[in-house]
C-alpha cells in the first residue's frame, strides 16, 4: 500500500490554504484507509525555525497516522511549453508518494518544459498540477482532473475559475494555459501561450 503525502505551502512561517488540505487529508483517510480521522493538521504541524523565513514545501506524509513531516526549501521551474502525453490507464486520484508512471510520462515531454495528460481523451493534470485555461474571459480547468487539487478546490469554491469537459480539440480556442497547485495560484502562476502546447 503506497503512502500518501499532503504538500503545502508555507511561506514566512505561514501555512496556506490548511482548511482544503485538511478536507482532503480526512477524505483520502476515509476513502483510501477506511479509517476516519480526528488528526488536525494544524495541531499536528510544527514549523521549524529554519522555515520561519522563505518558501518551503512542507510535506506530510501519511498512511493511517502521519509517518513524516519535513520543510523542503521551494523555488519555481520556469514553465513556457508543454508537450500532450496520453495514457489511458493512469490512476492518481490520491495524492500517492508513488509516482513512478507521472515521472515516466514527465520523460516523454521531449524539448518542452512540462506535460498535460491526456486519458480516454479528455485533458487531466501536468506533472505536478491542476491546469486551467483563459478563453478571453474566463479561467476553465478541466473536470476530469486525475487529482483534485486544493488550490483547484479553493479557486471553484471561490468562483474564480469554472469547470468543464476540455479535449485536445478545445485547446486551440484558448488563449492561454496555467499551472496551479499548492504552491501557486491564478496570481502568481506559470502561464503558457496556447502555441506552445505541442502534440
Amino acid at each position: 500500500m503506497s503512502l500518501i503525502f499532503e504538500t503545502i505551502k508555507c511561506c514566512n512561517g505561514k501555512l496556506f490554504n490548511l482548511d482544503f488540505h485538511q478536507e482532503r487529508f480526512e477524505y483520502t483517510q476515509q476513502k483510501y484507509f477506511g479509517k476516519s480521522t480526528h488528526i488536525k493538521l494544524s495541531e499536528s504541524i510544527r514549523i521549524p525555525e529554519f522555515a520561519l523565513t522563505g518558501l518551503f514545501r512542507c510535506r506530510v506524509t501519511y498512511s493511517k497516522n502521519i509517518e513524516n513531516i519535513e520543510f523542503i526549501p521551494h523555488s519555481y521551474r520556469n514553465v513556457t511549453s508543454l508537450k500532450l502525453v496520453e495514457d489511458n490507464e493512469i490512476d492518481y486520484q490520491f495524492k500517492y508518494s508513488d509516482r513512478k508512471r507521472l515521472n515516466q510520462l514527465f520523460d516523454m515531454r521531449g524539448n518542452c518544459d512540462d506535460i498535460i495528460i491526456i486519458k480516454k481523451g479528455y485533458i487531466t493534470d501536468s506533472f505536478s498540477a491542476n491546469i486551467v485555461f483563459f478563453d478571453g474571459d474566463k479561467w476553465i480547468t478541466p473536470n476530469t482532473p486525475l487529482l483534485c487539487g486544493t488550490q483547484r478546490a479553493k479557486l471553484l469554491f471561490e468562483k474564480r475559475i469554472i469547470e468543464n469537459y476540455i479535449t485536445i480539440a478545445d485547446i486551440s480556442g484558448f488563449e492561454k494555459a496555467g499551472l496551479i497547485n499548492a504552491m501557486q495560484n491564478l496570481d502568481n502562476m506559470q502561464v503558457i501561450n496556447s502555441y506552445n502546447i505541442q502534440e
